[in-house]
């Protein structure tokens, strides 16, 4: 039995391609959504309304046995995205199986917007587990199929409350039909409007948070400084190395300072989240300011004392630890209690605070902790010669209690 896998667009027979049509006009039973068959009532073969792929599956097998000769299977959309049809296909094995595509809702949308959709980001939120607002912030332009527990704004109100609210949005919703309805604002203004299930989203973000490097890169002097300590350049390069950030990490750092590792953290968890605890209100100031000039959008200031300002915060998967103010043991207790397997890495340039770090790791029981001193020369001229002058060694150590942490 011929069987054809069909991408039926929105529903709308109106965006069903010319041979997708053949197909359906010549089948003996038509397969798929309710909301996909209405628009053949018309046609004399047999429907059935199925969405499951183990009642799709099993209706072909009833269907070739009582001598059809070809069925049509309806998929919403275009069968290569986000689409149930991927399922389906090992499973029709046994059978002449024709896949003919259609058009998704990206390409609809985008057509409607006038709107070139080849270097979109493309989501779903739609049943399924998604970092929406993540990869908002991380790319220029993106496209989210909603639906179920998230809808159009539900993103938008998350966008609103990660500072997001001013980017520009457009979302659309019955895309095809007679009551199509196309909306164009900011994710603020669409937050306060309500869209339907299997809605579509398309939002702008004119300054994605990016690396534009492979490996921690700014320059000391990116940063304003004042008087507050800053990690320079070398050490922040091995700190973010070592703490083995993903993408889509949540990092605390805690005694940030000027920000300058949050920043750097900030860049490496582009989709992710970045706490900064700091306590100085001079520091407050210069870690908004740093925050402000690298659009670190996905980095918040906690103001604070740690341990008792970790409270409350999503649980870490990476901690740096730069400034502990003598409370080095409650702040690592307080974030494996948040997360048992976080990754931890300290740095010290006072021997007393090593002897710190290394007490806490006897405490709990850390044998395979790695530990390095780094220490680094700058040149400097002096009349007519460049002479190294050497900074402070400093000692970093990093470590979580679940597997072996020796860098190779």
């Amino acid at each position: 039995m011929k069987v054809y896998v069909i991408g039926a667009g929105m529903g709308n027979a109106d965006t069903l391609t010319v041979a997708a049509m053949r197909a359906i006009e010549s089948c003996d039973a038509l397969i798929g959504a309710k909301r996909l068959l209405e628009a053949f009532d018309s046609l004399p073969c047999e429907k059935r309304v199925l969405v499951r792929a183990d009642d799709i599956v099993a209706a072909v097998a009833e269907l070739q046995a009582g001598d059809a000769a070809h069925a049509c299977i309806l998929m919403s959309g275009d069968v290569g995205f986000y689409s149930g049809a991927t399922s389906l296909y090992d499973r029709l094995s046994p059978y002449d199986v024709e896949v003919i595509p259609g058009i998704s809702s990206l390409g609809y949308f985008c057509a409607k917007l006038r709107t070139p959709w080849q270097d979109a980001k493309l989501v779903s939120a739609h049943g399924r587990e998604h970092d929406a607002v993540g990869d908002i912030q991380s790319h220029a332009l993106t496209f989210c199929i909603t639906g179920g527990k998230t809808k159009v704004q539900d993103i938008c109100r998350e966008l609103v409350e990660r500072g997001f609210g001013d980017l520009e949005a457009a979302a659309g919703e019955r895309l095809s039909y007679p009551e199509e309805r196309i909306v164009k604002g900011t994710a603020a203004e669409l937050a306060e409007m309500e869209f339907a299930d299997l809605s579509v989203l398309l939002v702008w973000n004119p300054r994605p948070l990016q690396r534009e490097f492979g490996a921690p890169a700014l320059p000391d002097a990116a940063f304003e400084r004042g008087p507050v300590p800053m990690t320079k350049g070398e050490v922040r390069a091995l700190v973010v190395a070592k703490m083995h950030i993903a993408a889509d990490h949540t990092v605390w750092d805690v005694g940030a300072g000027t920000g300058s590792v949050s920043i750097e953290a900030a860049r490496a968890a582009y989709r992710g989240r970045v706490f900064a605890i700091e306590k100085e209100a001079d520091a407050i100031e210069l870690l908004e300011r740093n925050r402000e000039v690298h659009g670190a959008t996905n980095l918040t200031i906690v103001p604070g004392t740690a341990p008792e300002a970790l409270a409350g915060l999503p649980a870490p998967d990476c901690v740096f630890i730069g400034g502990s103010g003598g409370a080095l043991a409650g702040i690592v207790e307080a974030a494996l209690a948040a997360n048992p397997a976080a990754r931890i890495c300290v740095t010290a340039v006072t021997l007393q605070t090593l002897a710190d770090i290394v007490s806490c790791l006897q405490q709990l029981g850390v044998e395979d902790a790695d530990i390095v001193q780094v220490s680094v020369a700058r040149a400097q001229h002096v009349g007519a010669y460049n002479l190294m002058k050497a900074e402070n060694p400093v000692y970093i150590a990093t470590f979580s209690l679940g597997s072996p942490q020796e860098d190779s």
